[in-house]
């Protein structure tokens, strides 16, 4: 099999990086780039690889590619710190012919609070992880950042398994930061936001996720994710009418 270097961003992710690391011990490479850990991560990382590098924070995007330029195998595999790789998807990697393809979707079996949800569009997240690094590049995004490959991409059985939200509380710090870079993002566009885009892009939100794409077949924990959505779309576009109004003020 090709050698494989696996990729992982971090900052402050001791509850998670050890599991993470654990299922990535049959890699030839792990590099880490921590972005000022004030907890345990980089001692813990230190168990695993001896590869970890400090580089100040300046987005998804940009922490990745700094990750990607460390490597020293041109195959590379993306993990983020509440990911992790299945037994059956290292042994499919282990068994694949690289000369087919020069990327691969790999899908991801998404957890919140313990549960494994297949509802809200979740079943069907497919995530290209997996790429030669010669014919890949990111994609210039705050958030929802991804990866590019310039050739033929093919398509993993095994999952990535993915702890999405662990507690409500966290999910909350996350929503708002998330929904932050969302909204300097979509702030680009110039679209002139009012009350009444925001209230119908939030309630649409919920709508989509809890009755399109079925969350009420998950029960409470369905409801909650539909909640979370349409939170982080209400705050999206809160936060994009108060860019708007900022920035008119100081014309």
């Amino acid at each position: 099999m090709e050698k494989i270097s696996v990729t992982i961003i971090t900052k402050d992710e001791e509850q998670l990086i050890e599991d993470c690391l654990k299922s990535l011990c049959w890699a030839d490479e792990i590099i880490v780039v921590d972005a000022g850990s004030k907890d345990r991560t980089l001692e813990i990382v230190k168990d695993y690889s001896g590869k970890a590098f400090f580089n100040e924070w300046h987005g998804f995007a940009a922490q990745k590619e700094y990750a990607l330029s460390l490597v020293n195998n041109d195959w590379v595999l993306s993990i983020d710190a509440d990911e992790r790789v299945s037994n059956k998807l290292k042994e499919e990697i282990e068994r694949n012919d690289f000369s087919q393809f020069d990327g691969y979707f790999i899908p991801r079996e998404n957890y919140f609070i313990g549960k494994h949800i297949t509802s809200c569009g979740w079943g069907s997240d497919r995530q290209l992880r997996l790429f030669r690094k010669s014919k890949t590049k990111l994609t210039n995004r705050l958030v929802h950042e991804g990866f590019e490959v310039a050739g033929r991409i093919g398509n993993l059985k095994n999952p990535v398994i993915h702890f999405t939200y662990n507690s409500i509380e966290k999910s909350i710090s996350k929503i708002n930061n998330y929904s932050t870079l969302e909204a300097e993002e979509k702030y680009k566009s110039q679209i002139k936001i009012t009350g009444a885009t925001i209230l119908s892009h939030g309630i649409s939100s919920f709508l989509r996720s809890f009755v399109s794409l079925r969350g009420y077949k998950d029960g409470v924990h369905g409801l909650m994710i539909s909640i979370i959505d349409s939170m982080t779309t209400f705050l999206t576009y809160m936060k994009m009418w108060e860019l708007q109004n900022r920035n008119k003020n100081f014309k």
